[in-house]
């Protein structure tokens, strides 16, 4: 699996850009220097960096040392954190961020996304956000980016229930064009998430 994201994002070009995720610039509001941010299976840093610009402190976790190598690149002097892991198997720590940021992690099939989602619950301090952002089942019809497996996919129904226990602040699934480098180009199903530990 490493070999696989590895070679992915082998080369000069970054394979998602080097701007942020739209929808996460557009929480920015939510967002106060200083606080304690995760960016999760966050590739080539785009977003980690991004959010190390608004003066938060980042830790930017990916599976890919490829990816994080072009991150650190990325960041230049901006002070991210990085760190390799496999986030099914890391120890994500309790009350640990203020913010957790998943923008595009459907890398998952439901067992390990139960999991994943449990240890961002357990990570989050009381009062902290998530921002999600992800693809749904329609996007198998666009092919623009994304898992090729349904079940990877979320629907609103899906992430209602995983996160019954979040106040949640906003969800939204509709169609817009996304243009974020060759990974994610074109007419798109999204899906998009901010919840608050209570």
């Amino acid at each position: 699996m490493r070999e696989f994201w590895d070679t992915r994002y082998n080369g000069d070009l970054y394979l998602f850009g080097t701007e942020p995720n739209a929808f996460l610039a557009s929480q920015k509001a939510l967002f106060e220097p200083g606080q304690h941010v995760l960016a999760v299976a966050d590739g080539e840093g785009r977003n980690g960096v991004w959010l190390a610009s608004q003066g938060l402190d980042v830790l930017s976790v990916d599976f890919s040392g490829v990816a994080q190598e072009k991150a650190r690149k990325l960041a230049g002097g901006l002070p991210v954190r990085f760190e390799i892991a496999d986030l099914t198997a890391w120890d994500w720590g309790v009350e640990r961020f203020d913010a957790i940021v998943a923008i595009f992690i459907q890398f998952t099939g439901p067992l390990a996304r139960k999991k994943m989602f449990g240890d961002m619950k357990a990570a989050l301090k009381s009062g902290g956000l998530l921002i999600l952002e992800g693809y749904t089942p329609r996007q198998l019809e666009y092919k623009t980016g994304g898992p090729s497996q349904i079940e990877n996919l979320y629907t609103e129904e899906l992430l209602r229930e995983a996160f019954s226990d979040f106040d949640i602040l906003h969800l939204e699934a509709f169609d817009s064009v996304v243009e974020e480098g060759a990974g994610h180009s074109g007419r798109s199903a999204l899906i998009d998430l901010v919840a608050r530990k209570r």
